[in-house]
């Protein structure tokens, strides 16, 4: 087989319309080597267009995040749609409110509360818009359920009021930390003055429309236990959306394990975790949740704030740089960007920034002490099951890979499970998922360090294994003289799992 240089799923510097959305984009789009963790983007007002998004995806953007705590599913709708037009190959990713409460709606620009300022804080029946002396809560029972002395924090808890008196209806409270409070900001109340539940009835309603739209992952907000995610599962039948669990919550923490065994992703949350739990404790629940889902094979997402200042600014802070640095070192499978896209001044510039703080951060990461650390650790499942069967397999691979220094580990799967349980070795060399579903190709795209390749439908495990082979090879991931490392399946078994590893020499 011929050589044939690596070609990146990427569009033509031609679609954009303007010099400068060209010049950033093409500037990340060099990457050498491909960079493994992913990068997900929020969007939202400053990078809905379709101009601005295949902009963001020539510049890094991998998966794309759509909030559904603002706007209609109307809205939603129409946002999926601009995606898959602007960058057809980049992950969608939408994110259910889940039983969050929020203010009423803040005037444009927001108000500005300083310390010692008091407020009144009602229900949002008698308060539909929110100020600067009265701050109306859209679920009614949570002012009336506040007692003098209760702390509430808005948003990611930059804005804090302790509660002084009772008034009514509602409650007059003093600002304890002030802050600029704008949108609709989340309330974050003591846990014994409201008995919220997940999934509202809002999110199933939502998550039917979306997945009838295509969407590739679902994010499911303030997951308590596995039962939560198990009934968000109930809820999709038979459809192959992706579930993500956000830990933001002690009682996610507490049974992470359990959360995990049901869920196909986790993402660390860190902007409701750190309302929830002390601030102090929040970068040691980070390192634990990622460890943990490595451990399980699950894609980890770190969220929040990651680099808030760009929001307004050209350049992050040095500890925004540090912090993202030190999540790509912990393992994690992608960061995330969430006001610095969705309506910070340069949406494009952040994502290219990010790109570059990965990469370089890349260099650096120990993949070999990494892969022989992990070790064969159980994913999930008894030794016989499909997928013990799967971690032992992909362990022998990864170790195969780095003793015959191969150039890359395809892994040939349907669902992506193959391919998502080997990456959690974060081998060196490039890990391909061969699968004949674009919707699988789509999903790995929040997957560390796998690039996933089409290949034709193929009715033997010998014809799987030369497809692969073939697509990696034309792809550029491997030339003649290169040893790769398959794993494969026989696709006529009813319950098919990834019981064979052949090592090729390409010829």
């Amino acid at each position: 087989m011929e050589y044939a240089p690596r070609a990146e799923p990427i569009l033509a510097p031609g679609h954009f319309t303007t010099p400068y959305l060209r010049e950033v984009a093409a500037r990340a789009s060099v990457r050498s080597p491909r960079r493994r963790t992913r990068l997900v983007a929020t969007i939202g007002p400053a990078s809905d267009s379709v101009e601005v998004l295949a902009a963001m995806a020539e510049a890094g953007m991998d998966v794309a995040r759509v909030p559904l705590a603002h706007g209609s599913v109307d809205d939603a709708i129409e946002r999926v749609r601009r995606i898959r037009k602007a960058a057809p190959q980049v992950g969608v990713l939408a994110d259910l409110p889940g039983p969050k409460i929020r203010t009423t709606g803040f005037p444009d620009g927001g108000v500005v509360l300083a310390a010692g300022d008091e407020i009144d804080i009602l229900p949002g029946s008698l308060c539909p818009e929110s100020s600067a002396a009265r701050v109306g809560v859209a679920l009614d029972e949570v002012a009336a359920g506040l007692q003098e002395g209760d702390h509430v924090a808005f948003g990611d808890g930059g804005v804090s009021v302790r509660v002084i008196e009772r008034t009514g209806d509602g409650v007059r409270a003093r600002v304890s930390s002030g802050g600029r409070l704008q949108g609709r900001p989340g309330v974050t109340v003591p846990t014994s003055r409201v008995q919220l539940r997940t999934p509202t009835q809002d999110d199933l309603e939502r998550l039917e429309a979306l997945v009838a739209e295509g969407i590739d992952m679902a994010a499911v907000s303030f997951v308590r236990s596995a039962a939560d995610m198990m009934a968000v599962r109930a809820a999709l039948g038979r459809a192959p959306t992706m579930l993500c669990a956000k830990i933001e919550t002690p009682e996610g923490i507490a049974d992470l394990d359990e959360i995990l065994t049901v869920s196909d992703s986790v993402m660390v949350a860190r902007g409701d975790l750190g309302v929830r739990v002390p601030l102090e404790d929040v970068p040691h629940h980070q390192k634990n949740i990622i460890r943990a889902g490595v451990r399980f094979g699950r894609p980890v997402i770190t969220a929040t704030q990651m680099l808030e200042s760009m929001v307004s600014s050209p350049v992050p802070t040095r500890a925004e740089v540090t912090d993202v640095a030190n999540a790509v070192l912990d393992g994690t499978s992608a960061v995330m960007l969430s006001a610095e896209t969705a309506v910070g001044v340069d949406p494009v510039n952040v994502v290219a920034t990010m790109a570059r703080i990965v990469t370089r951060t890349e260099r650096d990461f120990d993949y070999v002490r990494w892969g022989a650390g992990l070790g064969l650790q159980e994913v999930s499942g008894p030794p016989s099951s499909a997928l013990g069967i799967t971690a032992a397999i992909t362990g022998a691979a990864w170790r195969a890979a780095v003793e015959q220094n191969a150039a890359a580990l395809i892994a040939c799967t349907r669902t992506g499970r193959t391919a998502r349980v080997i990456s959690r070795f974060r081998p060196a060399m490039p890990i391909i998922a061969a699968t004949p579903s674009i919707e699988t190709a789509r999903q790995l795209s929040v997957s560390w360090g796998v690039d996933a390749l089409l290949v034709r439908e193929s009715t033997s495990t010998d014809d799987i294994v030369w497809h692969s082979v073939q697509a990696a090879v034309e792809a550029g991931y491997a030339k003649p003289g290169d040893v790769v490392v398959v794993l494969a399946g026989s696709p006529t078994e009813p319950d098919p799992v990834t019981d064979t590893i052949r090592i090729v020499r390409v010829t």
